[in-house]
């Protein structure tokens, strides 16, 4: 199993901000605290979505790969979320890519924990 991620959001050649081989499943998702919570066990390792504004998604991702999106798809999943400026440049639309299929998450920030402690392994905010 590996994992491979960039601490903050680019632009470059490579617009991956993390990638693992492992499969996610869609563990937790909360209305009240708006946060979504993905899980690939057995060891634990957690992709946890915070301020989420919308979100498609599939139930299991094998493989996964989170880029931020760019330019007319994010536009399309900001509208989606029903943003207007400022907020707009406050979240991050991100795009999910996995073997299974795709989704997005429009959130305030994006991180992964690893372990029982949930060391923060990435995090990415706008």
């Amino acid at each position: 199993m590996t994992e491979r991620w960039c601490p903050i959001p680019s632009h470059d050649a490579d617009p991956v901000l993390f990638r693992s081989d492992r499969t996610f499943r869609v563990w937790q998702y909360g209305v009240g605290h708006s946060q979504l919570l993905l899980r690939a066990g057995p060891e634990p390792l957690e992709l946890l979505f915070e301020g989420v504004h919308a979100l498609q998604l599939i139930t299991r991702y094998e493989g996964i790969e989170i880029r931020l999106a760019e330019h007319e798809e994010a536009e399309r999943m900001l509208d989606y979320a029903g943003l207007k400026a400022p907020w707009r440049e406050r979240r991050l639309p991100l795009a999910l890519h996995s073997a299974t299929g795709t989704g997005f998450v429009v959130c305030a920030r994006a991180k992964a924990l690893r372990g029982e402690d949930r060391e923060v392994i990435w995090s990415s905010r706008p």
